[in-house]
């Protein structure tokens, strides 16, 4: 492949006369339609308008032939692994073949549907050019499977001939790649039903034989040999020739077909360099603007990054370089003694040079291991697989290795990063790399294979079902996509509880600090998964000293009276733990919830309950503990019911009502948030997004209810007031200022600080002008009074200090 074979070689060296030589320098391969050379090579001649063998320099590459570097005696023979790799080289003198004896070729219409079809490959279907050589190598891996599955029954297919691999050989001065596979083959009448009509290639029609005898389940995963994916070609090629022999048929046919034409033709290769025993051999004539896909290292990348995982060996042609001492003569000056000239003398030297040769390195050397049995691979080839896969540093916090069947089989191996490294807001991450019969298809997705939450999760997905030229639009309106989903989620949340449920709690903590944000996401983005996602939810709790607990621990701390699951959402910890409403729930000892990050309380608001038990915030109103005494409650509403109307009278729109608290013990009073509006703690997070502009946001302002403690002694006065002088200004600025202070602790903005600010320093100076009174009389100052002047002169008082005691210095 990529030459001749051995056995072409050797008819073709015997009869030329060739003789062999050593193979020191870069060596130069001819390989099906083109040459390759060094830049320094000499001008090409051409024969039926296509490069031929150079004029000056005939070298046969056999890739075939024995391991043994001819006329070589260094230590780089010595390292060479033996093997097909790595061939002899020869010099071949024999002529070019007389152009007039060459059969003439037969041209062919395409089918009007190809058209088309290449026109939208070309123009539309593929964003990437770089899936060409994708798609190629996988009809060269097809042809590879084909050929293997057959001589199962058949041995005599694989006899004289080379082993299953794929080579891919490049020209970069003539922008010409060839890709050569050892495979099935194709006849005459093949080429003409595959490459010139659609779906009816050669594998495909493999697959219907197959599918016909009720044998579909035993070796079927091929994609289609030269479906679809073979006209990516004219993606980067203005041409392209594709020889090929088949065991079935004793000639090799050549199919050449040309960018832009509606038609192409084929016809029998006669030229014995050019022969293969069996296989397929593609020569790309690349397009000027993509002659960069040439360069070796480019073709090895593309290999690496889409076909490193291809079943079959994939070689390419590389420039390699490998170290020698040689001897070089240094002039030394020297000088006798009683001699006055000087003589130069040549003294022998060794150093170190770099000696260059191209030769067949092997590129896709990684074994895929999610194909391997789990039982059978080990903890560190998981995290070295993450590590090399994902250029991560790190071990993984934990990993995944699963094979689905049934409705859709797919293999697939996830792991949860140590590190976070994405923002939950980017959309776009390049964390799961999804692959086709182990074909690299991409890493670009939006949501298809992971929601947004799970954005954290890295992966290889390799799935069976789903085409090789997969875009983004077949994966969003794919079925297959969505069943493949849902088995994603699932085992990410296996992954993600066991290490909840690991004996070293560090490992979650360092979890929920890197990914807890995307979780409390899923709860607003995935309403089917709340009850996979809420057990993995973290708070801080009025019980816990500052650490952490899941709701199975709230529940495990639950009073048997306890009918729900309480919660408060506040600014930070502090704010959280002196609230007013804690008062009563501390005294019963019920455990809240401490919702301190912005996400919290729409997370939570979002499940709605968990295990049947409600959340509740009891900064709301009709909050119940579960110690309602109705006749007490009557009592206390008939005794305090004409201050409530009296406050609320004060108060106007301010509050929706005024109520009786059952949440208060040592507080006056508290103001709480309407069932279905928003909580302090919301209203404050949508103030700052709405940078203060809330005249949008007023529907969801709902007034507030405010509660009074009829324990209380302010509330005490304040009923005395209300029946005594309730039109006492006193008594109503009370009011006022009671009611602005509830804003305050209870989490709310006053809408007028500063007229607060006032009241409270009038009645601060009241209070000290009743208390302190008679002491202010002293310090207040003497009104100043006009006096006659008096023309006597005023003698001054000298005025003793009297002595201090140390100790009652400061």
């Amino acid at each position: 492949m990529l030459g001749a074979s051995r056995r072409s070689v050797c008819a073709a060296a015997a009869a030329a006369g060739s003789h062999r030589r050593a193979a020191a320098g870069v060596a130069s391969a001819v390989s099906g339609n083109s040459s390759f050379s060094s830049s320094s090579a000499p001008p090409r001649s051409v024969i039926n308008g296509e490069p031929g063998v150079p004029q000056l320099q005939k070298r046969l590459l056999s890739v075939l032939a024995a391991p043994k570097l001819a006329g070589t005696d260094n230590a780089l023979s010595l390292k060479l692994k033996e093997g097909s790799l790595v061939g002899r080289r020869y010099e071949s003198s024999a002529a070019a073949v007389d152009s007039s004896d060459t059969p003439p070729a037969e041209k062919y219409e395409y089918q009007a549907e190809v058209n088309r079809l290449m026109d939208l490959i070309v123009h539309s279907l593929y964003s990437n050019k770089e899936v060409f050589l994708r798609e190629l190598v996988s009809n060269a891996s097809d042809a590879l499977d084909k050929l293997r599955y057959l001589s199962v029954t058949d041995p005599d297919l694989l006899k004289d001939g080379p082993e299953l691999d794929i080579r891919i050989q490049t020209d970069k001065d003539n922008g010409i790649i060839t890709i050569t596979d050892s495979g099935i083959g194709m006849t005459k009448q093949e080429l003409v039903d595959s490459l010139g009509t659609i779906a009816s290639s050669g594998t495909a029609k493999f697959l219907k034989a197959l599918k016909e005898s009720q044998e579909a389940g035993v070796d079927s995963n091929l994609i289609g040999q030269f479906g679809v994916g073979f006209y990516s070609a004219f993606l980067v090629s203005d041409k392209v020739a594709v020889s090929t022999k088949s065991p079935k048929s004793d000639k090799q046919y050549v199919w050449e077909g040309k960018a832009e034409s509606s038609s192409y033709t084929i016809r029998e290769e006669t030229d014995p360099e050019k022969l293969i025993p069996r296989g397929t051999r593609l020569t790309l004539y690349l397009k000027r603007d993509d002659k960069g896909f040439a360069h070796p290292e480019k073709v090895q990348k593309l290999v690496k990054n889409y076909s490193q995982f291809v079943s079959f060996p994939i070689y390419t042609w590389q420039e390699k370089g490998f170290t020698k001492e040689v001897e070089v003569d240094e002039p030394v000056e020297a000088k006798k003694e009683g001699d006055d000239e000087t003589k130069t003398e040549v003294k022998k030297k060794t150093k170190t040079v770099v000696e260059k040769y191209w030769d067949w390195e092997l590129t896709n050397e990684t074994q895929p291991i999610w194909l391997r049995n789990p039982k059978e691979v080990s903890t560190e080839e998981y995290n070295e697989f993450y590590k090399k896969t994902f250029n991560e540093y790190m071990d993984p916090l934990a990993s995944s290795h699963f094979t689905t069947e049934g409705e859709v089989e797919f293999r697939s191996i996830l792991y949860v990063p140590a590190t976070k490294k994405e923002d939950i807001t980017d959309r776009k991450t390049k964390n799961i790399r999804l692959y086709v019969k182990r074909v690299f298809i991409s890493d670009d997705f939006d949501g298809e294979l992971f929601p947004r939450y799970l954005s954290f999760v890295k992966g290889v997905v390799d799935s069976n079902d789903l085409p090789l030229n997969v875009s983004r639009e077949i994966l969003q309106e794919s079925r297959i996509v969505r069943i493949m989903r849902k088995r994603l989620v699932r085992k990410a949340f296996d992954m993600i509880l066991g290490i909840s449920c690991s004996e070293n709690r560090d490992d979650y903590d360092r979890f929920w600090e890197n990914y807890g944000k995307f979780l409390k996401l899923g709860c607003m983005e995935d309403k089917e998964n709340h009850k996979r996602i809420a057990p993995l939810l973290r708070f801080f709790s009025s019980h816990s000293n500052e650490e952490l607990i899941s709701l199975d621990e709230y529940f495990e701390n639950m009073k048997p009276e306890q009918k729900d699951i309480y919660y408060i959402a506040a600014d930070s910890l502090s704010s959280a733990k002196h609230a007013p409403f804690l008062e009563k729930l501390n005294e019963k000892e019920f455990e809240v919830l401490f919702l301190v990050d912005p996400m919290d309380e729409v997370s939570v608001t979002n499940l709605n309950s968990y295990k049947d038990k409600r959340f509740v915030d009891i900064s709301k109103e009709d909050l119940d503990l579960g110690d309602k005494n109705e006749e007490r409650e009557k009592e206390i509403k008939q005794e305090y019911g004409q201050t409530c109307d009296w406050i609320k009278k004060r108060l106007g729109d301010k509050v929706a009502r005024v109520d009786i608290s059952n949440r208060l013990s040592s507080s006056p009073c508290v103001l709480v948030a309407a069932k279905f509006g928003w909580s302090a703690n919301m209203e404050r997070l949508m103030r700052a997004q709405s940078m203060g502009d809330m005249s949008s946001l007023d529907f969801m302002r709902s007034r507030k209810v405010f509660e009074i403690n009829p324990e209380h002694e302010i509330i005490r006065g304040l009923n005395a007031a209300c029946r005594t002088n309730p039109d006492d200004p006193e008594a109503l600025k009370a009011v006022d200022i009671l009611f602005e202070t509830a804003m305050i602790s209870s989490g709310f903005t006053p809408d007028n600080p500063a007229e607060l600010s006032g009241k409270i320093y009038e009645m601060m100076s009241t209070a000290m002008a009743s208390k302190w009174g008679s002491q202010a009389q002293f310090a207040e100052p003497i009104p100043h009074q006009a006096s006659p002047v008096s023309n006597e002169p005023i003698e001054a008082e000298v005025v003793e200090p009297e002595p201090v005691d140390a100790n009652q210095q400061k």
